[in-house]
């Protein structure tokens, strides 16, 4: 971290308490890096706009080496008073005795909300909103930060005030400091240790002292390190992204730690507290570059539908989906919606055709493309292959940043087994965006071995293995290992002639003994699935499974001559695409055990093995 602070600002200060006119047309303003929606006027919509610039620049700046801008963009919804939030606001907080709320950082999958509201009151008004957008600029460090510093640093930032040319940044949490002054602190070798499983971190009372602690903490170093001109913070980072122990890091970076723990309870005691006072002035944001486009109540009311179905109050969103559509039968955005809601619900199909007639409508949204491409592939595989190419490259090119686009386009290509460079740059590029994202190395490594580079590929695995968080993933990579393991010993073999004898030669008392071991020849082809395409519709039937992972199985096809029976394998089932249409599976399917009966969909390509019809590309399940 630098030795200077991180800042975040108070948007809009000067708006508080001030009613926006009834009649305000609303309002969609776009900076470089963020997008507005409003129904304040134009003047107090730009100063909202200026100061999230302004925020961005200082995190740039402060944190050069980290990605401020995520592959979600962020969109901020500034309403002009209290009912106007509570139309799009989260159920819970409309209850009776729950928290007035005055602003919100919405953060799902695939997008960024701001919700604020205008008129809100308070000395800190929007400090949820500041942490959370902390967090999201801290994202990519979440698989190394310790969960001290990541929330330390998060309530640090929410007490920030922006002023015109200066921002006071670092003022004190009058309520962490009254609660550590009437509670034990918990000592700092558990505090480092604290993660997500941890009792301190889910429970109320201990979750608020972990809280105020790793404030006071953070607080409390970033004014050593400006003090003594030292870069403990950062130091300590560093160690931490290289995956050492969070006690030994600390005491590396900060030094004894129980002379930490005294100088942090004094600092906890003390009368006065420091802050710092950054000029913004030299912030490079040129408001002419704003553009600004009146929004007709349609095109508002479907935004504001977004946000209601992404806080899950789905019922209003459909209803206010209802009027929009009513009022503007072309409407984009309220058919990506209401895909969004079927994608939710598991209705896949209902969702692929609303995101359909979005990107036939001309959707703007990378999303809209993306998810129709995505769904498409599943529904109908490659069948309709010029549509699903043409909308993830859209997706890439109305954001660039957006990982999965990369790596669905570039699975799209191996389905195919065509184009695997671009496939494979692709992949490369969904891992630089999204560095700690499994899936992506797993589709690397799958690509690999399609080129039969096995070699390569061990080497993806083993370089992705810190990026396994749970057991699952853990084992998993772990069985794609010894998978590759065994298919290089297959590999080898097929290289011998047939029968080849392997000699082991071994003493023992009565003296030297020679065995001859024959391995059989594997019992297919080790091949790419590189032959022409076929898919059917049937039944499998007769699925078996031999070491190290072959698995033999026949679709029963019913056609106009009646009944018949088409023999595949596949050499490794765990690189078989198998998925699910229609229904949610169990957990752990097992392939070998649970898909005997099912019908399915199968793709296959043909194979030089003439004992079968050919080698298994995809298995989709359905009822």
């Amino acid at each position: 971290m630098s030795k200077r602070v991180l800042l975040v600002l108070l948007l809009a200060a000067s708006l508080s308490g001030q009613l926006l006119a009834a009649d305000q047309a609303p309002l969609q303003l776009t900076s470089p890096h963020f997008t507005l929606v409003t129904d304040a006027n134009e003047k107090q919509a730009r100063q909202i706009l200026d100061n999230f610039e302004r925020m961005r620049w200082m995190f740039h700046t402060l944190f050069p080496k980290t990605n401020v801008d995520p592959a979600s963009p962020i969109i901020v919804l500034a309403v002009k008073n209290r009912k106007s939030m509570q139309a799009v606001e989260p159920e819970a907080y409309l209850a009776k005795g729950q928290l007035d709320l005055a602003g919100l950082f919405l953060s799902t999958r695939d997008k960024n909300y701001v919700l604020m509201r205008l008129d809100a009151e308070g000395e800190h008004p929007f400090a949820t909103v500041f942490h959370e957008y902390t967090h999201l600029q801290f994202s990519s460090a979440a698989e190394w930060l310790p969960l001290w510093l990541n929330e330390g640093i998060a309530e640090f930032f929410q007490n920030t005030d922006f002023h015109d040319k200066n921002v006071i940044l670092g003022q004190p949490s009058v309520d962490d400091i009254q609660y550590l002054r009437q509670n034990s602190t918990i000592p700092l070798s558990t505090l480092f240790r604290v993660d997500h499983n941890s009792p301190y971190y889910h429970e109320e009372n201990k979750g608020s002292v972990f809280y105020a602690e790793s404030w006071a903490l953070t607080h409390y170093l970033q004014v050593r390190d400006r003090e003594k001109g030292t870069s403990q913070v950062h130091d300590y980072m560093v160690l931490m992204s290289q995956h050492q122990d969070p006690v030994e890091a600390a005491q590396k970076a900060f030094g004894d730690l129980k002379q930490l723990q005294t100088a942090l309870g004094l600092y906890i005691r003390q009368q006065q507290y420091k802050q710092f006072i950054l000029s913004s002035a030299a912030a490079p944001i040129d408001p002419a570059t704003y553009s600004v486009h009146p929004l007709a109540q349609p095109e508002y009311d479907a935004r504001r539908a977004d946000v209601m179905a992404c806080v899950g109050r789905k019922k209003d969103a459909r209803a206010l989906l209802a009027s929009v559509m009513a009022a503007d039968p072309k409407s984009a955005q309220a058919r990506e919606t209401l895909g969004y809601m079927e994608m939710v619900d598991g209705n896949q199909e209902a969702a692929r055709k609303w995101y359909e007639e979005a990107v036939n409508l001309d959707s703007q949204s990378y999303l809209a493309h993306y998810y129709f491409a995505a769904l498409t592939m599943r529904a109908s595989g490659i069948d309709q292959g010029a549509k699903i190419e043409a909308s993830l490259r859209s997706a890439i090119r109305l954001n660039a940043s957006f990982a999965p686009a990369y790596d669905q386009l570039s699975s799209f290509y191996a389905m195919q087994h065509k184009n695997l460079d671009e496939a494979q740059s692709l992949n490369l590029k969904a891992v630089q965006l999204d560095r700690t994202n499994l899936s992506y190395r797993f589709n690397a490594e799958n690509l690999l071995m399609m080129r039969g580079d096995y070699e390569n590929a061990e080497k993806t695995l083993k370089l992705a293995a810190p990026l396994a968080r749970t057991p699952g993933e853990s084992a998993d990579l772990q069985m794609r290992l010894d998978q590759i393991a065994s298919l290089k010993r297959m590999k080898e073999q097929a290289a011998r002639p047939d029968d080849a004898q392997v000699s082991v030669e071994s003493t023992t008392s009565a003296g030297s003994v020679r065995v001859v071991q024959v391995e059989a020849p594997p019992k297919h082809p080790v091949e790419t699935a590189s032959g022409p395409k076929h898919i059917v519709l049937g039944v499998l039937t007769g699925v078996t499974c031999s070491e190290p992972a072959v698995m033999d199985l026949s679709v029963e096809v019913t056609g106009k001559t009646g009944k018949k029976k088409i023999a595949l394998y596949t050499n490794n089932y765990y690189k078989l695409d198998l998925s699910a249409f229609g229904f949610e599976p169990k957990a752990e399917m097992n392939p070998c055990k649970d898909i005997d009966g099912m019908k399915a969909r199968v793709q296959y390509a043909a194979s030089s093995d003439k004992t079968v019809d050919g080698q298994l590309v995809s298995i989709e399940l359905r009822k």
